[in-house]
């Protein structure tokens, strides 16, 4: 049986998932948004930041989410700015499709993960991220475009927002552009933590 197809996202309370400007992709207010995954033991261990950290439910779910991903797909903006943040060795450990126009040969990090230019569009790079997923499931990682594009086109099963308690004002927000006409949302999970409200959907078409 094949995975499911989903996204995971730090969303600001009023609906941002980054700031608009690329250069500020790493900057304050990025980093407020995020600020609930830094101290968790996962994702120090998995990015080799140390010993130590919290074990909570937040930890939990950076771990399920990291080990249901067997591929991950993204947009070049996402690629681009991760290129200069991720250490060398990139916190994916799968193969991961970039949907992009840029013909490139396969870029291969220690520990796993291979980056895959795709240049013939999302349903493609989605095919070849089931593939090699096998039976885990594909994360559509990012951006908020990228998102909205695999959203619209009904190829989302499911996904998951940490809601945030932090305001952007402005910035890309996560559903700006949606075909709300043909998506339908079932709650699966609300929780809260100390840090952040998790919210968890399963995708239904309209009709």
């Amino acid at each position: 049986m094949a995975g499911k197809v989903f996204f995971s996202v730090s969303m600001s309370l009023d609906g941002f998932i980054a700031p608009a400007a690329p250069e500020e992709l790493m900057g304050r207010q990025w980093m407020e948004l995020q600020r609930w995954v830094f101290p968790q033991r996962f994702f120090r261990a998995n990015l080799k930041l140390g010993e130590g950290g919290e074990e909570g439910r937040d930890n939990d779910i950076l771990r399920e989410t990291f080990e249901r991903t067997g591929a991950s797909v993204m947009g070049k903006r996402m690629f681009d700015a991760g290129a200069q943040a991720w250490p060398e060795e990139a916190p994916f450990h799968t193969p991961v499709f970039v949907v992009t126009h840029e013909k490139r040969d396969p870029w291969v990090r220690p520990g796993g993960t291979t980056f895959h230019f795709v240049n013939d569009g999302i349903e493609p790079a989605l095919a070849r991220a089931r593939e090699a997923a096998g039976d885990r499931d594909v994360r559509i990682a990012g951006g908020g475009a990228t998102i909205l594009e695999y959203v619209n086109a009904g190829l989302v099963d499911e996904f998951s927002i940490a809601l945030s308690p932090v305001l952007f004002g402005t910035g890309i927000r996560l559903f700006e552009g949606v075909d709300a006409g043909r998506v339908a949302l079932e709650p699966v999970r609300a929780e809260p933590s100390p840090r952040v409200t998790h919210l968890a959907y399963a995708v239904r078409e309209h009709g």
